[in-house]
């Protein structure tokens, strides 16, 4: 494994469905230091897992991720955001359905702001997708991490049928898609 320069660290959340799948499609890329799911965009102060499956404190499914931003940029990042996940449906993935599923990026600063917009609207551009991406972009007021069971729930639970069926072939697909990015 590469070792990440602590100086250059970055962190982002991203919505992106699940935050099981999202945590296990990225896990493996070489450049990213640590993933944490949690719950943000929403008015709930503290949300617990149990809350935010309700659709009713507003929260999204997240992952923190803190990247090294010298081995990739913020670009790359969000551009990877956009390309794991379908970011055209609103509210859902695949069979994953509610606001708590949304597509939602939430910059830390003005300049991942920046660059997330600016992404959106060169992926919406390039028409890689038969309709306009509907990801949310609002900048992160709050972060809460999940319970300590959701971490690495791929990895610590590959036996459980959702893993089986939803988390598997995403992970396949994201590692022979971009085998360039991966710790080998």
């Amino acid at each position: 494994m590469n070792k990440i320069n602590k100086d250059s660290l970055e962190t982002i959340v991203f919505g992106a469905g699940c935050f099981w799948c999202v945590e296990a499609m990225l896990n493996k890329f070489k450049a990213i230091h640590e993933i944490q799911p949690g719950y943000a965009g929403g008015h709930t102060n503290n949300p617990t897992y149990k809350e935010v499956y309700t659709d009713t404190t507003g929260h999204a499914e997240v992952v923190k991720v803190t990247f090294d931003n010298s081995r990739l940029s913020i670009e790359d990042v969000i551009r990877l955001f956009f390309l794991i996940h379908d970011p055209t449906t609103l509210n859902a993935q695949g069979d994953d359905i509610g606001t708590r599923y949304r597509s939602i990026i939430l910059p830390a600063n003005e300049d991942q702001k920046e660059a997330a917009l600016s992404i959106k609207n060169e992926m919406n551009k390039a028409g890689i997708w038969d309709t306009s991406i509907t990801t949310e972009i609002k900048m992160l007021e709050h972060f809460y991490p999940a319970e300590v069971e959701h971490k690495n729930y791929f990895e610590l639970h590959p036996e459980v049928a959702y893993c089986q069926a939803v988390i598997a072939p995403k992970v396949l697909k994201v590692r022979k898609e971009f085998v360039d990015y991966l710790d080998r």
